[in-house]
């Protein structure tokens, strides 16, 4: 199998350290929402929709989680779900896009995605980087969140960034 493109390689790392940010933080602190935040499992539901949708729904005309779609979409309403509910989705959508995420070239990342039968506005390679970077901005809330809950020893910073995402040129 060839090396996937150094952008989801990229965005391997980027959920790597999301998951990071929430590891050991148990059903009762996930679940409190500390306003106008929302709380940090509906955080995981969030990332989880957005995946879903752009790797899923807009990449593979497929939507396993329609449940996921309604309740974690932008703008929607708050809501404290339960994080081994969240996590699992989580889980199975990530798993479902990442066969779909290793045959991105460089010119598939320059398509329109088609949505609802039209081309969509954004290409796949800009809906990879706003995945990525919505990511780090919900990584650093969680972050800010567990701090308000009293949490210690958090990460500091970003984990082996330059042993598991060096910067990586794309292939020729």
């Amino acid at each position: 199998m060839p090396t996937p493109h150094p952008l989801v390689l990229q965005l391997r790392f980027t959920r790597s350290e999301f998951i990071r940010a929430v590891k050991h933080v148990d059903e009762a602190d996930a679940r409190r929402r500390i306003e106008p935040m929302n709380c940090i499992s509906w955080n995981v539901g969030h990332l989880a929709w957005q995946e879903q949708r752009y790797f899923l729904t807009m990449g593979q005309a497929r939507t396993p989680y329609p449940d996921i779609a309604e309740r974690f979409a932008s703008g929607g309403p708050a809501s404290t779900p339960a994080m081994s509910e969240v996590l699992d989705a989580w889980h199975a959508i990530t798993a479902a896009a990442d066969p779909w995420l290793n045959t991105l070239t460089t010119a598939m990342l320059q398509e329109h995605p088609v949505r609802q039968g039209q081309p969509y506005a954004r290409i796949v390679g800009n809906l990879l980087q706003r995945v990525i970077y919505h990511y780090w901005y919900h990584t650093g809330e969680n972050m800010a969140i567990r701090q308000q809950l009293g949490h210690g020893r958090l990460p500091q910073f970003v984990g082996d960034i330059d042993g598991e995402a060096p910067y990586r040129p794309e292939r020729a």
